[in-house]
């Protein structure tokens, strides 16, 4: 099972972002921060958790437990809804991604148990 913990900045809304993507496979550990130009933080939540998954596919990841500081990606997946009309495009490609491995998990968790992946997202910013 490969564990990712995941987060998305904005400086600004919408302002320059970035992603943080954290994983740890077999007790081995990367850590990415990636720019992804200028959007709100939702979208860049939504762009980290794409990001993310996309990497494990490319570990042929087949059991993928996620965790997020952002409910609206936890519920938009749990729910495979959200209002925004913005983010339902995003959606649609993580819910793709996710049923193409036998298991996946999602679960939201506090900030404070997200850091990694929130200095990994801060880095990212200042990499546009």
């Amino acid at each position: 099972m490969i564990e990712v913990n995941i987060d998305g900045a904005s400086a600004g809304n919408p302002g320059p972002s970035g992603a943080g993507i954290f994983i740890k496979n077999n007790g081995v550990v990367e850590k990415h921060s990636i720019p992804l130009g200028v959007m709100d933080n939702h979208e860049a939540e939504f762009h980290a958790c794409r990001i993310a998954l996309e990497m494990c596919l490319e570990k042929q990841a087949d059991t993928v437990w996620l965790r997020s500081d952002s409910q609206a990606v936890v519920q938009g997946i749990e729910k495979e809804f959200v209002r925004n009309s913005q983010y339902k495009p995003l959606l649609q490609e993580i819910l793709n991604l996710t049923r193409q491995m036998n298991l996946f998990f999602v679960k939201w968790v506090p900030s404070k148990e997200n850091k990694a992946a929130d200095e990994l997202a801060r880095k990212a910013i200042h990499l546009n």
